[in-house]
């Protein structure tokens, strides 16, 4: 049997779709997990998909993940540039990681532009937008053992 592919999102990701569109667009956390679904079902996996504005909480579905899942992709948030908890926890994980974010962090305010997650995954894929987690959807189940 196949674990599933653990989708994590950080905080304000929720607010997805009325929070600065200007900046993060229209689209809806809810419409994120729609493609994500599709997608890995598409290449033979489940996805376990969720949000959190706790970093504990992130923490606690990584060690998680360890146990049952196959990969993890994930938008650490706000946290990218202060979690070292979540790195260590990713490192600690001995899975596949995907760091995403929907816009280009390197575009943007220079404290935005370091990433403490970063050191854990094998990939980042920044500005794609909402595509962005269906490119890392396909390249975590690449690394996890389905082409």
């Amino acid at each position: 049997m196949t674990l599933p592919l653990y989708v994590l999102n950080g905080p304000n990701l929720n607010l997805l779709g009325v929070r600065e569109p200007e900046t993060y667009g229209t689209t809806t956390l809810p419409d994120i997990e729609a493609l994500c679904q599709e997608r890995a079902q598409a290449l033979g996996y489940e996805i376990v998909f969720r949000q959190s504005n706790h970093e504990g909480e992130l923490v606690d579905w990584i060690q998680e993940a360890r146990d049952h899942g196959s990969g993890i992709l994930i938008n650490p948030a706000g946290y990218t540039t202060t979690s070292i908890a979540i790195l260590d926890a990713l490192i600690a994980s001995e899975l596949p990681v995907i760091e995403v974010h929907l816009t280009n962090i390197h575009r943007r305010e220079e404290f935005r532009h370091h990433s403490f997650v970063s050191k854990a995954a094998n990939a980042v894929v920044a500005g794609a937008g909402p595509q962005g987690y269906v490119f890392a959807v396909e390249h975590l189940a690449s690394l996890a053992g389905k082409p």
